[in-house]
């Protein structure tokens, strides 16, 4: 059996064995470790084939063999020849380097044809098209620069020989691959920032001496954010589990963090008993847990285990955790609500529901097409309190 067949045969296996309990990446070192005979470029290639694999989502689910879509989907995800493709399917490796339209025509598909399985709940904004061709492209690593470092940063991305593109005065785009924090060791230069994350942080506005609450803060990103645009905010962070903010400790030290406030809660507890009952906020950030979906480019493993239900599930969830920290929002204070779902149920249905329940009225934001950029894709809204 030849090195391709052989690659081909441990994607299936592992295609086989995956259930989804595990996210991929955590799963191939599992496989990897089980199979210590292979080198690093065996391992590679063999984890790039799995994932080429899930980015065809729905495509030919039925109609072609598991050999067949692993093949299907190098061609549509690679640029470049590729010699495992060259060996099985030489008339598709003539055509690789096509831009993903041509090659979407050579095979049959037309634009009616989706990868994602739940286009018909995709928020209004989505551009379904687009979006369902950003599958075949690996999304960006972002890393937001911080303390005017962007032309030092700049100049050792240079150095090393590493490509990148700036964005703006403070985001820089990079191979997914990259191993930044051998390049740039002192991380209080910059954050790993997705750019539609970043994005999130015009809905800001923060003056010195507000009080601010990142009720979701998870490790504390859109804080950084808020507090590098302003660092007199008075800030509390908060998250379900201790080991979440022990985390965020970590970020924010290394950020150079030092003033803040931090507590375990469980939001869908209702916050009138909880520690911070009599505490009013002039504005909440809300990074609501959900369905992920709009980071699915990363980890297109969640196209096939994912069900529909599921949506009404997060739905729920984001409107009992809203309705019950906005208790705590000051008359005039805004809730700025956040999902990293393309889903109208977690998005535009749970900000009417907060308008009609409590008392919010929407000001500013919506989807934040990441699609487009290589990037993941957001929504982000400001809502003040009456």
């Amino acid at each position: 059996m030849t090195r391709w067949e052989n690659y081909i045969a441990s994607a299936e296996k592992i295609i086989v064995s995956y259930d989804g309990s595990l996210p991929l990446h955590h799963f191939l070192k599992g496989f990897f470790k089980q199979h210590p005979y292979m080198g690093s470029r065996d391992r590679r290639q063999i984890s790039q084939l799995v994932y080429q694999y899930y980015r065809l989502g729905h495509l030919w689910q039925q109609e072609k063999s598991m050999a067949e879509r692993i093949l299907l989907g190098t061609f549509l995800c690679e640029t470049t020849g590729s010699d495992l493709l060259q060996f099985f399917r030489p008339e598709l490796n003539e055509k690789v380097s096509l831009p993903i339209t041509d090659k979407l025509d050579f095979l049959g598909i037309t634009a009616a044809t989706t990868v994602f399985p739940f286009t018909a709940a995709l928020s209004a904004d989505i551009d379904s098209a687009a979006f369902n061709r950003s599958f075949f492209i690996q999304p960006d690593l972002f890393i937001r620069t911080r303390h005017n470092r962007q032309s030092a940063i700049l100049r050792q991305l240079e150095k090393a020989g590493i490509a990148h593109t700036a964005i703006g005065e403070d985001t820089i785009a990079l191979p997914n691959s990259t191993k930044i924090d051998t390049v740039i060791t002192d991380k209080s230069w910059y954050e790993i920032q997705d750019a539609s994350s970043q994005k999130v942080g015009a809905l800001f506005h923060p003056k010195a001496g507000e009080l601010w609450w990142d009720s979701c803060a998870a490790s504390g990103g859109k804080s950084i954010l808020l507090l590098d645009q302003q660092p007199g905010v008075k800030l509390l962070v908060s998250d379900v589990r201790a080991s979440i903010i022990q985390n965020l400790h970590q970020r924010f030290k290394e950020a150079g963090i030092r003033q803040y406030e931090s507590i375990v809660m469980d939001l869908t507890a209702p916050v009138t008993t909880s520690a911070i009952k009599d505490r009013r906020f002039d504005h909440i950030i809300l990074d609501a847990p959900c369905s992920g979906s709009g980071t699915w480019g990363r980890t297109p493993e969640n196209m096939s285990f994912f069900t529909e239900k599921q949506i009404t599930t997060y739905q729920q969830l984001q409107q009992k955790i809203a309705s019950n920290i906005v208790h705590l929002l000051k008359p005039g204070g805004t809730l700025v609500y956040i999902t990293c779902s393309v889903f109208h149920q977690e998005n535009e249905d749970v900000v009417t529901f907060l308008e009609k329940e409590s008392g919010l009225k929407r000001q500013e934001g919506g989807v934040i097409a990441g699609y487009e950029h290589r990037a993941d894709s957001m929504f982000a809204v400001k809502l003040i309190k009456q």
